[in-house]
């Protein structure tokens, strides 16, 4: 069974351990100091960005994250995508973890549980660097399409999509 807790400040010396793994660190490489107060920004609820603890059979596993894209304006002007478009990224944190297909199965039930939750979000995106082809997977089996390529912080990125399905479909 797979659930999303919202992010405490007593789990951010987990979330720091996490980004200091070699596996994490190499596609999540904002300086931690900087992503460690973005986070307890978060635990404390006074940013845009909501984060969550991925937890599988009671086992805290990785974290995801969903904020409206248009709360970030800069962010906005480079993927284009609109209003009431959430963004999601989200990282394994334990390396035994890792190759089990979780990906595509915590996207999926983020997106349904927590991004969707919102009725006024019509779709969400994700950008993944190409040469990160395991994440590429996952959101593609989540079912996330190629949009187009972007560039994000020199480096080239693949905007993913996935539209709400209408009511009954």
């Amino acid at each position: 069974m797979t659930r999303f807790e919202p992010l405490t400040v007593r789990d951010l010396p987990l979330l720091r351990e996490w980004l200091e793994r070699e596996h994490v660190r190499r596609w999540w490489r904002d300086p931690i100091e900087d992503a460690m107060a973005e986070y307890a920004a978060s635990a404390e609820r006074s940013a845009p960005t909501e984060h969550y603890l991925i937890v599988v059979d009671d086992r805290r596993v990785g974290m995801a994250q969903t904020y409206l894209v248009s709360d970030y304006p800069e962010w906005d002007a480079i993927v284009q995508v609109g209003p009431g478009v959430a963004g999601v990224d989200l990282f394994i944190g334990e390396t035994d973890a890792i190759g089990r297909g979780l990906g595509p199965r915590v996207l999926t039930e983020f997106v349904q549980s927590v991004v969707f939750a919102d009725p006024e979000t019509t779709a969400c995106v994700a950008t993944v660097e190409e040469a990160n082809s395991r994440s590429l997977r996952a959101f593609e089996k989540a079912g996330f399409r190629p949009v187009r390529e972007v560039e994000e912080d020199g480096v080239p990125h693949r905007l993913l999509r996935l539209d709400r399905r209408p009511q009954g479909a």
